[in-house]
């Protein structure tokens, strides 16, 4: 009925149904669940678990943990972020706390402070000691 770019267009607009914008100057103070994407302009304190993609634009903030997919930061975060995917941190982005992600891309000029676990490192790490037990 549908062939691939009709399914992929229906698909993302599915996607795109399911985006959550928290808009500059709004302010949440709690833990939030959602199945889709969070757009974020204004600030959460608290928990953020999502399946989808979160953007946090230049005016946007997390105090907290996030865990995900993937992150797009053009704003802040404090805490602790845990993704499955890729973190993506432009040259506006300030980051300080502990992240666990798949894979990291940083443009020059964005603030990282803390500490970075990628998963393929560690999946390398719990092989040589599997290794190390069995020898």
């Amino acid at each position: 009925m549908f062939n691939d770019s009709k399914k992929s267009k229906l698909q993302n607009s599915e996607a795109s149904a399911n985006q959550n914008i928290i808009a500059q100057g709004t302010k949440i103070v709690g833990d939030v669940t959602s199945d889709g994407g969070f757009r974020i302009d204004g600030s959460v304190e608290g928990n953020l678990m999502t399946q989808g993609k979160v953007v946090v634009g230049k005016t946007g903030s997390i105090k907290g943990s996030l865990e995900g997919t993937d992150a797009y930061f053009e704003g802040q975060f404090f805490g602790k972020l845990k993704l499955s995917g890729t973190l993506t941190l432009k040259s506006t982005a300030e980051i300080e706390g502990e992240v666990i992600v798949g894979k990291l891309a940083i443009d020059p000029g964005a603030s990282f402070d803390g500490t970075c676990v990628m998963k393929s490192a560690v999946k390398t790490i719990k092989n040589e000691k599997v290794r190390e037990k069995t020898a």
